[in-house]
C-alpha cells in the first residue's frame, strides 16, 4: 500500500496470523471467485478457511478476458498485478474457411478512451491459472492458504451456524463454521443441497471445445479465426503464459464428435490441423475441455447462513468469472460487518437483492449474443459498451439513499446498462478523479480518488466550497466507527495551496484539475456528501450530516 495509507492502517488491512484462530467463514472453491470471496473477508479482519476438491491449483486459460468494473474491484482490493500482468486484446483477424483469404480485421471490444474518471478502459486477458496464484500469494499475506484435495461432502445448518462434513485423502472431519460461501461451481455440492433453483437453459445447439495447446507455423500478432461457429470453425489466440509457442483455442464442428474429439489429444490435433489451410507443428495439449451454452442462474444466492457464488450461482459464458467476482466483492463486505456484529444479519439479504437483477440481465445480453453467433456464425463485432460492466448499478437497493434524486413510482432501472458520466445517482459505479492532492499531513501528495477506496471501510466523501463548510459536517460524524469509515474533505481547485487540515477529516484533498468535481457532478459552491460503499458503490448521496447518518442506520447497528 501507499501513500495515506501507510501512515493510517486499519485493523482490517493489516496481514495478520490467522492459523490459530477457528475460522468463522468456510470458503468452497478455490478458483477466482473463491480467492476473490477470501481476499476480501481476511482484508476486513475475518479468517477464512478455502478449501478445493482438486488436489492440485486450477490449470489453462479457461475464461481469461478480464473487464474494466473488474480491474477497478482488483484495484480496491490492492491486486495491481492483475492489470500489470493482463495483455492487451490482439486484433481478431478472420479468414473464409479452408483458406487465408482475409474476411476482416476487427476488434475483441468498442475503444473506449481512459478518463481521470474511467482509469481502466480496455479489457485484456490473464488466464485463470495464472490470475489463481496471483490470489493465492495474496491470501499467503494473511496466512491464509488453499487445502487442495479437500472436498465438501455435505451439510447441514442451524441459527447458530454450519456443520460441514469433509474428505481429504479418505478421512472425514466435520468442522463447524458460522457461515459459508459455496463458489464450487454449477456442479457443485452447496448449490445442490442448498435446494437452490436453476432457471434457464443449456443450450444443446451450442457446444465447442476449448483449451491450451503449444504449436508452431501461424504468425503471432494477431488472433486468428477460420471458418466460423455455425458450421466449422476455430479461434486461436496467442498467449505467451502457456509458452513461446501457447495458443487459446476454440472449436466448433457441427459434423463431428467433439465429446470424442475433447478426449484424444491426436484428434484435437487432427481437428484444429484440418481447419489450418498451412503447415502446422503440433508441441503439446495442455489442457481441453467441452464448452457448452449455460444460460443458467438460481432463484436466489442464499440460504440461511450459506450462500453462492460465481458458477455456482449463475453458471453462464462470456463475463461469468467478472460477474462472479463482483458477487464476492458485494457479499463481502457485508458479511464482514454482521460478523464483527456492526451490522444486522438483514444486510446480508441484501446480497442477493442487488446480485439478481444485475445477473438476470447479463444473461439477458449473453444468451442475444449466443443467438448471433449461432444465426450468423460470427461472434458479434466490436462487443458493446454494456460488457464493459462500468454501467452495472443497484439504484434500487433499498439500502441506498439519494437526497437529490427525483423519486418516480415504477421507475424503470436497467441494472446493466451503459455508463453515463453525465448522470450519477446513489446505486451507481463510484468514479475516479485523478490529481486531487492531498494537504495538512507535511508534505502535500498527489493522489487519485480510488487510491482511498478499499473493501473494509465506507469513505465519506464531502464536497464543500471551504474547510469551514465541511468542518460541521466532520464534526457531526465524528463519532464514526474509524476501522470502518474513513472522511474525507474535497476542496475545489481554486482553494488556496497551503497546508491546510481538519480536526474531523482523515483526509483533506484539494481538486488540482477539477476532476473530481466534474466527475461527482459538483459546483465549485456547493455542498455536497458522497457515502463510497467498500464495493466501490455510491450508497449515499445527501446534503449533510444528517442524510449521512440516514444512509448509516440502513448499515450499521450504531454510529
Amino acid at each position: 500500500m501507499s501513500g495515506w495509507h501507510q501512515s493510517q492502517q486499519r485493523s482490517g488491512s493489516r496481514p495478520v496470523n490467522m492459523n490459530n484462530i477457528h475460522p468463522p467463514v468456510l470458503v468452497v472453491g478455490a478458483g477466482p471467485v473463491g480467492l476473490v470471496a477470501a481476499l476480501t473477508l481476511l482484508q476486513n479482519g475475518i479468517p477464512v478457511r478455502i478449501i478445493d476438491k482438486d488436489l492440485n491449483p486450477h490449470i489453462g486459460q479457461r475464461g481469461p478476458a478480464i473487464w474494466p468494473r473488474t480491474f477497478e474491484l482488483f484495484n480496491f482490493l490492492n491486486v495491481q498485478e492483475v492489470n500489470t500482468l493482463g495483455k492487451p486484446i490482439p486484433i481478431i483477424r478472420a479468414c473464409k474457411p479452408g483458406t487465408l483469404e482475409l474476411l476482416g480485421e476487427s476488434l475483441f471490444a468498442a475503444e473506449m478512451e481512459s478518463t481521470p474518471a474511467v482509469p481502466f478502459h480496455a479489457p485484456k486477458m490473464i488466464g485463470q491459472q495464472l490470475l489463481e496464484a496471483i490470489l493465492r500469494r495474496h491470501l499467503e499475506k494473511f496466512s491464509c492458504s488453499v487445502e487442495m484435495g479437500t472436498e465438501l461432502r455435505s451439510f447441514e445448518q442451524s441459527e447458530e451456524g454450519v456443520a460441514a462434513v469433509l474428505a481429504k485423502n479418505g478421512v472425514l472431519e466435520t468442522f463447524d463454521t458460522k457461515w459459508m460461501i459455496g463458489a464450487d461451481g454449477a456442479k457443485g455440492v452447496v448449490r445442490k443441497q442448498l435446494g437452490l433453483t436453476f432457471l434457464g437453459e443449456t443450450r444443446d445447439d451450442f457446444f465447442i471445445v476449448t483449451g491450451d495447446i503449444c504449436l508452431t507455423g501461424l504468425d503471432r500478432v494477431c488472433w486468428h479465426r477460420f471458418g466460423n461457429f455455425q458450421e466449422r470453425g476455430l479461434s486461436l489466440r496467442p498467449t505467451d503464459e502457456i509458452g513461446e509457442d501457447g495458443w487459446h483455442f476454440f472449436m466448433s464442428d457441427r459434423e463431428l464428435e467433439l465429446m470424442k474429439i475433447v478426449q484424444s489429444e491426436e484428434l484435437i490435433f487432427e481437428t484444429i490441423a484440418s481447419l489450418i489451410p498451412t503447415d502446422i507443428t503440433f508441441n503439446k495439449l495442455v489442457w481441453a475441455s467441452e464448452f457448452r451454452g449455460n444460460m443458467r442462474m438460481v432463484n436466489k444466492f442464499s440460504e440461511g447462513r450459506v450462500f453462492v457464488v460465481g458458477d455456482a450461482a449463475h453458471p453462464t459464458g462470456g463475463q461469468g468469472l467478472n460477474s462472479g467476482v463482483q458477487d464476492a466483492f458485494n457479499l463481502g463486505w457485508k458479511l464482514a460487518l454482521v460478523e464483527k456484529g456492526l451490522a444486522d444479519r438483514s444486510l446480508l439479504e441484501t446480497y442477493s437483492a442487488e446480485r439478481l437483477p444485475v445477473i438476470s440481465k447479463m444473461l439477458e445480453i449473453t444468451t442475444s449474443m449466443l443467438n448471433e453467433v449461432l444465426t450468423t456464425g460470427d461472434a458479434p463485432i466490436q462487443r458493446s459498451p454494456t460488457l464493459f460492466m462500468l454501467g452495472i448499478n443497484c439504484r434500487f437497493s433499498n439500502i441506498v439513499l439519494d437526497e437529490f434524486a427525483t423519486p418516480i413510482e415504477w421507475k424503470f432501472i436497467n441494472a446493466y446498462g451503459v455508463l453515463d458520466e453525465g448522470h450519477l445517482e446513489a446505486g451507481d459505479r463510484a468514479p475516479d478523479a485523478s490529481n486531487v492532492l492531498q494537504m495538512g499531513r507535511g508534505e502535500s501528495d498527489v493522489k487519485t480518488l480510488f487510491a482511498l477506496y478499499r473493501p473494509w471501510y465506507h469513505t465519506v466523501l464531502v464536497f464543500a466550497p471551504s474547510l469551514a463548510d465541511a468542518n460541521p459536517i466532520m464534526g457531526a460524524l465524528e463519532a464514526c466507527d474509524k476501522s470502518v469509515v474513513f472522511k474525507a474533505v474535497v476542496l475545489p481547485s481554486s482553494t488556496p495551496v497551503t497546508p491546510i487540515a481538519s480536526p474531523c477529516a482523515d483526509v483533506v484533498l484539494v481538486d488540482q484539475e477539477g476532476y473530481a468535481y466534474s466527475a461527482y457532478l459538483v459546483e465549485a459552491n456547493q455542498t455536497k456528501v458522497f457515502v463510497i460503499r467498500p464495493d466501490g458503490v455510491v450508497g449515499a448521496i445527501v446534503h449533510g450530516a444528517e442524510g449521512v447518518k440516514r444512509y448509516f442506520s440502513k448499515i450499521f447497528f450504531d454510529l
